[in-house]
């Protein structure tokens, strides 16, 4: 088995240089290659990777701008492994990645997996903060993975494989975007495929960006998941509402207060005290507790009001999700 490790990338040379350098410290002993796709970057990275030509079997190809999914499925066409690894370009791979995966497909091999997904002491208080929130069992990250079953993993296109055979019996991604990835997975499920968690194939996912480009990306995410609901109602989940009803509960809590019942206003300011605690705690940081309660709210907020307006649009008005939401879409 050859890996061939699919990287698309738009306008961010310094993160290639970052994550191909953590690239050349891996300790897998077998050959794999690097597929580069730039997407039509005005700022390509082709110098960072000339450096790279004598430490990592990198090919490097230039696009048109066509979003992420059509880039990655562009490299997976011009790979030439049987085991495709897609990772975003704000990653940065430990040295046993690779080793971690072949140790799991030896031993209960699969056509997909995905991987979880880290921060270093090194990540700024707001991606730490960022992190926190994408990831932690008491936020939308804990309800997003709390749902799913090891062996009935959504990979999250960061940091996930596929085979070359799923590929080609699936296609690869479509030209949602984002939720090209759960859509990927539900039409592999269809197709008889498996996908599973790897817990130990992490990656540090360093999410460069700012609060204003956060809030927007889970608004995103909200709204892709009611089109995905749409297109495979068989696995709409109560859980995918939890957001929506999050902020509908507070704007409750808050009326609740003009007839002089504070308790469900209690109830979140427990919840926020919670969320403080265990990220200062975990992070051992008062600051990036108080900057993980900005980024849950802007998190469940972001995302629940991004639910409630697909799914009236889409749901209940029944209009086509290009129509709708015509930004979530690339044109291939």
């Amino acid at each position: 088995m050859i890996f061939s490790l699919i990287i698309p990338v738009y306008n961010r040379p310094d993160e290639v240089d970052e994550l191909l350098e953590s690239l050349s410290k891996s300790d897998y002993n077998e050959a794999f290659e690097i597929v580069l796709v730039e997407d039509g970057s005005s700022v390509p990275c082709r110098d960072v990777v000339m450096n790279y030509q004598g430490k990592l079997n990198i090919s490097y190809y230039f696009k048109e701008n066509s979003g992420p999914g059509d880039s990655r499925n562009f490299g997976m066409q011009r790979a030439r492994g049987d085991y495709f690894v897609i990772f975003d370009s704000d990653c940065i791979i430990p040295p046993n990645y690779l080793t971690e995966v072949r140790k799991e497909l030896d031993k209960q091999y699969v056509d997909c997996f995905g991987g979880p997904d880290r921060a270093l002491d090194s990540f700024s208080n707001i991606q730490k903060a960022i992190n926190f929130a994408m990831t932690s069992f008491l936020t939308t990250g804990g309800i997003r993975g709390g749902s799913e079953k090891i062996n009935k993993f959504q990979p999250r296109s960061f940091n996930m494989g596929i085979s070359k055979k799923a590929f080609e019996a699936s296609k690869g991604f479509g030209n949602i975007h984002p939720g090209e990835d759960p859509d990927l997975s539900i039409r592999l499920w269809n197709l008889g495929f498996e996908t599973r968690l790897f817990s130990e194939a992490y990656v540090y996912h360093k999410r460069r960006i700012d609060w204003e480009k956060f809030s927007i990306q889970v608004k995103k995410f909200g709204i892709a998941r009611p089109i995905l609901n749409s297109w495979y109602p068989e696995h709409n989940k109560l859980t995918f509402f939890f957001p929506t009803f999050f902020i509908l509960g507070l704007l409750l809590a808050f009326l609740l207060l003009i007839f002089n019942i504070d308790i469900l206003l209690q109830l979140y300011f427990v919840y926020f005290v919670i969320i403080f605690l265990t990220a200062s705690i975990q992070n051992k940081s008062i600051k990036i507790g108080y900057l993980s309660v900005i980024a849950v709210w802007k998190q469940f907020y972001g995302y629940g009001t991004g639910f409630l307006e697909s799914f009236i649009k889409i749901i209940l008005l029944k209009k086509k999700p290009q129509e709708a939401f015509p930004r979530m879409f690339f044109k291939v």
